[in-house]
């Protein structure tokens, strides 16, 4: 039998479960009983969202203003972000983060005060983070998990992976992708435990799947991070927008072989940690008269362009200067890990970074309610892209738009459910004919070229020849990759690596188009 849902929500971080939560206490308020179902492939806390170190941005002071917020917004997205969209992030989110704090999120004070210790990072003009040490995601992730735990009409799934949307298509219909009347019921769901696919069925979904940067050599992502969300509405019809937008944290933990990297948060730039070559020489000034706290995009091409001049694996981030008892107090996390890894002792060591894939500012295509071309389907977080962003993220604004829009998706959801039905003749998964694969080798050694032809083709700098070559040699993986699915049992590696194949081409294709470099795209071809 196929579960039934009247919410169906695919992912457990932020933007999950802030929509889930919204929901869950909405219809309590109203004491009408509803199921809302969270499914998440691994542990519930396993998302992108745990990981996030620096903070989430908002107007908090009397000195800060919405107008400062949302120019330096602008600035960051090379003024290709929507203005529209900018605007109601920055005004909405000091009250979408109230209600986190409401949930029980502890956020840093002052010493012995009532009033939060604000930080500010590369690109923004006043102090705005707010921060729980440098493990904001995690402490967010725990108060959002603890109330989604408290609300009886939530049901989270662990290790159930997501597999295919259902839209008309499974009933037979043919659907295009700028069709007006694709619907979308829920999803065919992977039981991971017992290999079974099941249905779930539900009047609305949420994709809020998280990033892509497993795509790449370089990640500060977690293993789970695979484009799921992304390819599984490409598959359904939903338009993609800006996939060619990606953000290169340019100072990950150098750690040759290890996936993902350690973030080095950009908030330790912004306490006064100072960028230098491997002879200790400081370089930023040759770039930009912000120095190191230049945005990401500029400072990881300068960074990428130290260590291609001088042939070397990574540059350092020195912060020896800096007060170590309040280092070790904003940043206990990456003074442990450094000391307890690498053996550095942040007093007199410098730290050895490199770039690493970091967050995808484009997605799925969403309007101001985090609606897609699909009815009833919305996507939030990092898996959508609502133009917030433009051309580059500004630090710490990725928390505060899936809060934001966590909430508005909740909003259009209640005010269109009676709109919302499920046909009743969804059909069950059909693997009739499929064996279970005698070698994933097969996938393991796809996956390597996968990250190969992604890091060296279409990483921070590219050109069109590389682009070109990107997309030939990622046509033969694919044309291997769907002979294989289409004679094996779904499993996770298969489906992981299928996905992160479409994403990879959405990422390629839209960078091909892209004439002009801004923000995030780097074309050598186009420079004038």
């Amino acid at each position: 039998m196929p579960h039934q849902f009247d919410f169906l929500v695919i992912g457990s971080g932020i933007a999950g479960l802030s929509y889930a939560t919204k929901l869950a206490m909405h219809f309590e308020n109203l004491q009408q009983d509803v199921r809302i179902g969270v499914i998440t492939k691994v542990q519930a806390d396993e998302t992108n969202t745990k990981y996030a170190q620096g903070g989430i941005a908002a107007v908090w002071s009397e000195d800060d203003s919405f107008e400062k917020h949302i120019e330096d917004t602008m600035v960051a997205g090379d003024f290709l972000s929507d203005r529209h969209i900018v605007e109601i992030v920055v005004n909405e989110g000091p009250g979408r983060i109230q209600e986190l704090i409401s949930y029980g999120t502890r956020f840093d004070k002052e010493h012995g005060g009532t009033e939060y210790d604000l930080a500010k990072e590369g690109g923004h003009s006043d102090y705005r983070i707010l921060h729980f040490k440098d493990i904001t995601g995690a402490e967010i992730e725990r108060a959002l998990l603890e109330k989604a735990n408290s609300l009886k009409s939530i049901e989270i799934f662990t290790h159930f992976y997501a597999v295919e949307l259902i839209t008309r298509h499974q009933l037979g219909e043919t659907v295009h992708r700028y069709d007006s009347d694709n619907k979308c019921f829920g999803a065919y769901v992977l039981n991971t435990q017992t290999g079974q696919v099941e249905v779930f069925l539900a009047k609305t979904t949420l994709l809020a799947t998280g990033g892509i940067g497993n795509i790449y050599q370089n990640t500060t992502n977690p293993n789970i991070a695979t484009g799921d969300g992304i390819a599984m509405a490409y598959r359904a019809k939903g338009i993609g927008k800006d996939m060619e937008f990606i953000q290169f944290h340019p100072t990950a933990l150098y750690e040759p072989g290890k996936k993902p990297n350690f973030l080095i948060s950009e908030a330790v730039r912004g306490f006064g940690g100072i960028l230098r070559t491997r002879k200790g020489e400081t370089f930023m000034e040759n770039y930009d008269p912000r120095l190191s706290l230049a945005p990401r995009d500029i400072v990881a091409r300068a960074i990428d362009s130290e260590m291609k001049k001088a042939g070397d694996p990574h540059v350092y981030l020195d912060v020896t200067h800096c007060d170590y008892e309040k280092f070790i107090e904003h940043f206990p996390n990456i003074t442990a890990y450094c000391r307890d890894h690498l053996a550095l002792d942040l007093r007199k060591d410098y730290i050895p970074v490199v770039p690493a894939q970091h967050y995808l500012c484009g997605g799925i295509r969403v309007n101001e309610w985090g609606q897609t071309n699909i009815q009833f389907l919305y996507a939030v977080g990092e898996c959508s892209c609502t133009g917030l962003h433009g051309a580059n993220r500004l630090a710490s604004n990725s928390l505060l738009e899936a809060v934001v829009f966590g909430h508005r998706a909740y909003e259009k959801t209640v005010e269109l459910l009676d709109q919302a039905a499920i046909p009743d003749n969804i059909p069950d998964w059909n693997d009739a004919g499929t064996t279970h694969p005698e070698e994933l080798v097969l996938v393991t050694e796809m996956k390597k070229e996968l990250e190969s032809i992604m890091s060296n083709y279409v990483g921070i700098v590219r050109s069109n020849r590389r682009l070109k070559r990107a997309m030939d040699r990622l046509e033969l993986i694919y044309l291997e990759h769907e002979e294989l699915y289409r004679q094996s049992k779904v499993s996770v590696p298969i489906c992981e690596l299928r996905n992160m194949i479409e994403v990879a081409y959405l990422v390629i294709k839209m960078a091909m188009a892209r004439r002009e470099n801004s923000g995030l795209h780097f074309n050598l071809d186009n420079v004038k």
